[in-house]
């Protein structure tokens, strides 16, 4: 029985930091989209990028826009930075771990692009530094945290999008992106 009470106060806490991410993110979320759209409909291209759990999420929002969401269109353009690990290898390899991300920014990110970051804590150095080079490339940023929203959250321009899952759970706060994911993926396609 002390199990199942434990299934049920994940399950309570998930529904209940939901509730208060709804109230307290929809109007970021509405905003977010709006930019990927307007990014997306002008022939620019969104990149993504996170650690982890993070990274996978980067993954799936690039894999919903390529493929499809949950309506029929054309693909659209995304990259996740998360994926080519000849890439990933020979830039910590050469370089740093910190530049897996800023190294490919600079090679593809171009003025219009946006740069979809994760970071569960905001203190991720890789993807501070993919922040930094981004807006050295005139990109827009769009970044999901949570907590306090870390370093990241201090790397923003006044245009950038931060939507911050008010919670310390990592898992909670990975539990929310994948719905702010799902529901940029529908004002995209809504657009």
């Amino acid at each position: 029985m002390e199990l199942l009470n434990r299934v049920h106060q994940h399950f309570s806490a998930s529904i209940e930091l939901k509730k208060q991410s709804q109230t307290l993110l929809s109007p970021d979320i509405v905003r977010a989209g709006q930019m990927m759209g307007t990014c997306l409909e002008t022939g620019h291209k969104i990149l993504t990028c996170g650690n982890g759990g993070s990274a996978e999420q980067a993954q799936h929002f690039s894999s919903e826009l390529i493929n499809r969401f949950e309506k029929e269109r054309k693909a659209l353009a995304a990259i996740a930075l998360t994926t080519d690990t000849s890439n990933l290898t020979s830039i910590a390899n050469d370089y740093s771990f910190k530049n897996i991300f800023s190294r490919q920014i600079n090679a593809l990110g171009q003025k219009g692009d946006i740069l979809l970051a994760l970071s569960t804590s905001g203190n991720s150095p890789n993807v501070m530094k993919a922040i930094e080079t981004a807006l050295t490339q005139k990109m827009s940023i769009v970044l999901l945290s949570g907590r306090d929203g870390g370093k990241t959250a201090g790397q923003l321009t006044h245009t950038d999008i931060e939507i911050r899952v008010p919670s310390q759970s990592t898992a909670r706060i990975q539990e929310v992106h994948l719905l702010i994911i799902h529901c940029l993926c529908d004002i995209i396609d809504f657009l």
